[in-house]
């Protein structure tokens, strides 16, 4: 494709996708006829909140009031205990929610002509809500602006398509796909093994394109029927609002065509887990040049500190990367996952690895973040491990050549352990805000003790009549 045909295309999809005001919002609306506004905000798991009105009735008063406990929700429902420190506000006052207009898209799906809209929360003396994901990510990345710097990210997500689960105590399956037989063995970047799921996957382009989301690439994964979509580099906040809706989007055609499309970390026993890799690199906010590397094109000082600090800080961020306890049973030795914070040129067993590219495109891609993750508090808490290897002028270890699968654990084993060195981190209170970490500790002790209820079937396998 020529790069005319690639810039028309762009400004194609650019112009079903976002308002500059409201007024403009308004004009966008009358002339796609929509009828309902869905009024969206990412809450800790990445999960869409909020309501849904009359698109007449949102342009009368565009803002909205929820309550500060959407926040503070578990995601089995419940909620952190209020006592606690971060337990939230015994209250439940009112947050305001405010539409970010740029966000604006239609809900392909939906049987009624409907958009959709993800909003901003603060409160109610106009400050933003420190807890929010959203808020989060945009703090990190004015750490980055104020140094002149700009960051640019790439998220890759995999997913599994699995058959309609409607009993827990069931193991997920792999789908029928169009030859009548689900896979059994594994198909790592087959192109008849994505071609079962055709009318699937037109579907997700068609509701992609509608919303003027941008798929770079799509793969089938080692997994059975598991999946990898890739998406073009760009701002982080902009790019973790598309990975908010493609999850939403992969569901949504996913039960169209009576299949699940899961983002657990590790949905089937023996099958490897799923990642939501990011690619990140720094740019100079006034020239666009790529500072990780020098002017002859070698790597920079602060390439090699952005590897540090990641190296440094990862153990600490890792309750956003891995934030249930699924998470950690893809980050297992030899799993296809890394176990370490490692790194390496194109090595894909470590944790960190640098992928083949020109100066311009020198990035460092981040392999360690769960599917499950966040996107938001994902990408906020990777770029916050880099930025502090650059202000701190860390040095990296030596790169692996080889396997690191074989090397020791430098991540966290489990959730608690997880949230402690998130909670026990002076830095990333500092970056984080001691707000948001004690919040985001709290919901996932919460989350632990509703999963301490539940009797696996290993207990009663090996515990039942032997102990």
């Amino acid at each position: 494709m020529s790069k005319k045909k690639r810039a028309e295309l762009r400004e194609a999809i650019a112009d079903r996708r976002g308002a500059a005001d409201a007024a403009a919002a308004r004009d966008w609306v009358a002339e796609r006829g929509i009828e309902e506004l869905e009024c969206l905000v990412p809450d800790q798991a990445g999960v869409a909140r909020g309501k849904i009105m009359p698109a007449q009735k949102f342009f009368q008063s565009p803002t909205m009031n929820m309550p500060s406990s959407i926040f503070h929700q578990t995601i089995a429902g419940g909620y952190a205990d209020e006592d606690a420190p971060g337990g939230g506000d015994p209250a439940d006052s009112d947050l305001v929610l405010q539409p970010d207009f740029s966000t604006l898209s239609v809900v392909p799906w939906a049987s009624d002509p409907t958009g959709q809209i993800i909003h901003d929360a603060f409160h109610r003396d106009g400050r933003p809500v420190e807890v929010s994901p959203r808020a989060l990510l945009r703090r990190v990345s004015d750490l980055f602006e104020n140094k002149g710097w700009s960051p640019v990210v790439a998220p890759e997500i995999e997913f599994y398509l699995v058959k309609p689960n409607t009993d827990p105590d069931y193991p997920l399956e792999p789908p029928i796909g169009r030859s009548g037989r689900p896979e059994t063995g594994r198909q790592s970047y087959s192109i008849s093994a994505v071609n079962e799921f055709d009318e699937l996957f037109e579907d997700i382009y068609d509701f992609s394109e509608a919303q003027g989301l941008e798929i770079d690439t799509l793969i089938h994964e080692e997994g059975a029927a598991q999946m990898e979509i890739n998406l073009r580099h760009g701002a982080p906040l902009a790019l973790a609002d598309q990975v908010f809706l493609f999850k939403r989007t992969i569901r949504e055609a996913a039960l169209k065509h009576s299949m699940y499309a899961t983002f657990m970390a590790k949905p089937i026993a023996n099958q490897p887990g799923s990642a939501m890799h990011i690619h990140q690199s720094v740019r100079d906010a006034k020239t666009g040049r790529n500072i990780f590397s020098d002017d002859q094109g070698k790597p920079s000082p602060e390439f090699f500190a952005f590897l540090a600090g990641t190296q440094k800080y990862m153990p600490t961020v890792m309750t956003l990367l891995a934030p249930y306890v699924n998470s950690y049973r893809r980050l297992t030795r030899h799993s296809s996952a890394p176990i370490n914070v490692q790194w390496g040129y194109d090595n894909r067993t470590t944790g960190i690895r640098v992928p083949p590219s020109g100066p311009e495109a020198r990035r460092v891609e981040n392999r360690v973040p769960s599917s499950d993750a966040n996107p938001y508090l994902a990408i906020a808490a990777t770029l916050a491990c880099g930025y502090l290897g650059m202000v701190e002028g860390l040095t990296p270890s030596e790169p692996i050549d080889g396997s690191a699968y074989g090397l020791d654990y430098d991540l966290p084993r489990g959730l608690l352990e997880a949230v402690s060195a998130f909670e026990d981190c002076g830095p990333l209170q500092s970056v984080f805000g001691r707000t948001f970490v004690q919040t985001f500790a709290a919901i996932k002790r919460a989350e632990f003790e509703t999963f301490m209820r539940v009797i696996s079937p290993w207990e009663r396998e090996y515990l039942l009549l032997n102990v």
